[in-house]
């Protein structure tokens, strides 16, 4: 990996792209003005925007992977998957209000996140590592909003944006990895009491304990790990699915329950 960026560019990107989340505002893609950006460039902006926030006195509450679907490279045209963080105050409990004034372009997906007994370092993270690491799954509903105009990005510049992440909503009921098929899972997205769309755990790298895996290994090329306690969400399992003011969103789990949620 190489850097092109100095570290005083990097400071005033993480600045940048932070405030517009920060106060719901679209920017051009941070590639237009640097178009020479490297993946670890990206990636030294989000620790940094994560540096910032906690600096204030937020907490990372957990760690997503994206672009992990099928469905969601082929929508975005990209192949890689990337990941972010989690805020705490990107949560919104199960039934609740999604406040759409501080969001720019909300969409919708339905995902699996896991919840780690142990620590997964990389490289060479493999499923049964991760299995043997999970301490349970449950569902989870990401609202991602990328901050750049028109929803339009290149993966370096969303990888600066922290993968698009804004607030996501976890519910239904957990599970052990051992008594439920993460593959064949079903998920059923309804908005405004109309199905929109379906899919499959497998939809996420063919497996979503894979996306976890990723996640390690994609950590260690930075020298950290996934600790023992950590919340992770693996990636959407459908196409991205707009919202608005006046939507509300029920997602059904096969075998764990349902989340629902209301923009305003």
């Amino acid at each position: 990996m190489s850097m092109t960026l100095t570290r005083e560019q990097v400071l005033s990107l993480a600045e940048h792209v932070e405030n517009a989340e920060l106060h719901a505002h679209d920017i051009t893609k941070v590639t237009t003005e640097f178009p020479d950006m490297t993946f670890e460039d990206a990636y030294n902006v989000q620790w940094e925007i994560r540096r910032r926030k906690e600096a204030r006195g937020n907490k990372v509450v957990g760690m997503k992977m994206g672009l992990t679907s099928w469905a969601k490279m082929a929508q975005m045209g990209v192949e890689t998957p990337i990941y972010g963080f989690l805020a705490d105050y990107f949560s919104v409990p199960d039934g609740g209000v999604v406040n759409t004034k501080e969001l720019i372009h909300p969409k919708i997906e339905a995902e699996i996140a896991f919840v780690t007994k142990a620590p997964l370092h990389g490289p060479g993270c493999h499923i049964g590592d991760v299995l043997a690491a999970t301490d349970f799954v449950i569902p989870a509903v990401e609202v991602i909003d990328s901050r750049y105009e028109n929803f339009k990005f290149d993966l370096v510049s969303v990888v600066a944006d922290n993968a698009s992440s804004s607030r996501f909503i976890t519910g239904g009921q957990v599970a052990d990895v051992s008594s439920i098929d993460l593959k064949t899972l079903g998920v059923v997205v309804e908005k405004n009491g109309e199905v929109v769309d379906v899919g499959a755990g497998a939809a996420v790298l063919g497996h979503p304990a894979s996306s976890v895996a990723m996640l390690a290994n994609l950590l260690a090329e930075r020298g950290e790990h996934i600790p023992a306690g950590t919340f992770i969400m693996t990636g959407g399992i459908t196409a991205a699915i707009a919202v608005e003011s006046g939507d509300n969103i029920s997602v059904r789990y096969q075998g764990l329950g349902t989340i629902t949620a209301r923009f305003e």
